[in-house]
């Protein structure tokens, strides 16, 4: 299309477009659809609950050690059993788990030092790597202090729910 048809375009060309668009988006029940082209961006977004957000699902909640997945946020969570001091490879210390399945990173950006290192003395709270789900960065958070003593996860891996990431002595 040349500059000369672009300038010729009337806005209501336009406006029909966006809404035949945003028609398709809801008569097909999609989350969205996005059209690019060389001097505009158009994202239309369905309702939640329709198309590729099923109405039976929870709503994301936020994680964090002390909340479980799925718990109401505010509210207090039962009391969880304290992590084993051993392992069935008789490994001491406690350990970080994935709270969440997604892809893990041992540091904020490629650039970055990373958050941990094995040694370093860290306290309940501290930030220890981050797990990507959904394109959403979850920091993950210690649930308690010690020493580093080892990460059995490498930077970029997947990680699956309640895997073990690190030891903690």
């Amino acid at each position: 299309m040349s500059m000369k048809d672009k300038e010729q375009t009337p806005i209501q060309d336009t406006v029909e477009c966006i809404e035949a668009l945003a028609k398709i988006v809801k008569d097909n029940e999609l989350s969205r659809i996005k059209i690019s082209t060389e001097d505009m961006d158009i994202v239309i977004e369905g309702k939640p609950g329709k198309g590729g957000m099923p109405p039976h699902l929870p709503p994301i909640m936020p994680i964090s050690p002390l909340s479980p997945i799925g718990a109401p946020v505010g509210q207090t969570p039962p009391a969880a059993a304290a992590p084993s001091a051993t392992s069935e490879n008789n490994e001491t210390g406690r350990f970080i788990k994935a709270k969440i399945i997604g892809t893990f990173y041992t540091s904020p950006a490629p650039e970055k030092p990373p958050f941990v290192r094995v040694g370093d003395t860290i306290k309940e709270g501290d930030v220890v790597c981050i797990i990507e789900s959904m394109k959403l960065m979850n920091e993950v958070t210690s649930e308690f202090s010690g020493r580093v003593a080892e990460v059995y996860v490498n930077d970029g891996d997947t990680v699956e729910f309640d895997q073990k990431i690190m030891r903690i002595e």
